[in-house]
């Protein structure tokens, strides 16, 4: 949550600067977006929870397939298009709508025999996910990997973002509980930090972009990194706890 609403205060400030407000930009902006962000996710968890707990009641009556995946994109949809509407990135709206989405509340359509929702929406994420990975591909420059500032770069970051989440770990209290597992596991970015580094890149001020295409070669390789390095990590980290557990 902490990073949506990082997100959502960095596009607030430049969409500020791009209406030509640059002067106004301040401590006050940013609290201002802070506490929009935050509203809007109290409410669309609040007041959403009990639009969606109707809207699924509602659609019950019907007696057609596929109804459940309908209200649960609907509902996904709209509060993105809210995030928007009110200066916020449409993820906002997609992660509060994910919070709202409970699989209980769904279990009447089950008892009419319709499948799950995961099972329902698995065509669509199975066609849309490598769309997304290819377009995210094609807004890399290839040549930037080969710029020696580039790599240096996307290795700092790399290195900071594992070691951000070693400090993430120092929060984990629980006797018995690997601290350096718990920490190596929230290293990947994964596409939620493409979906980020997407938006940034269509970030502009004055017609410019705010992210250079180097930027976001450096930050597409950091996502790379992260997810590449953890696997063989947590396997061996996971391993070494078993061998010496009781």
């Amino acid at each position: 949550m902490l990073g949506l609403i990082v997100l959502a205060v960095i596009s607030g400030l430049v969409r500020s600067m791009a209406r030509g407000a640059g002067e106004e930009v301040g401590a006050a902006v940013v609290l201002g977006i802070i506490l929009k962000a935050v509203l809007f996710l109290l409410a669309a968890i609040f007041v959403g929870r009990f639009v969606h707990f109707n809207a699924v009641r509602f659609g019950a009556r019907f007696h057609v397939s596929g109804v459940s995946l309908v209200i649960a994109l609907s509902f996904c949809f709209t509060l993105s298009a809210l995030a928007g509407l009110i200066g916020l990135a449409p993820i906002v709206g997609a992660f509060a709508a994910g919070l709202v989405l409970e699989p209980g509340d769904y279990e009447i359509y089950r008892e009419k025999g319709e499948q799950p929702i995961e099972v329902l929406i698995r065509p669509l994420t199975t066609f849309l996910t490598p769309v997304f990975f290819v377009m995210m591909g094609l807004r890399a420059d290839l040549s930037a990997f080969l710029s020696s500032n580039v790599l240096a770069f996307a290795a700092v970051v790399t290195v900071a973002a594992i070691l951000g989440k070693q400090a993430c770990s120092l929060g984990v209290l629980e006797r018995g509980v690997s601290r350096l597992a718990v920490g190596v596991g929230m290293i990947p970015r994964g596409e939620v930090g493409l979906i980020f580094t997407s938006i940034g890149a269509g970030l502009t001020v004055a017609g410019r972009p705010v992210f250079s295409a180097d930027l976001v070669s450096a930050m597409i390789l950091m996502v790379i990194a992260t997810t590449v390095v953890t696997p063989p990590m947590l396997k061996g980290l996971l391993g070494r706890a078993r061998m010496s557990g009781p």
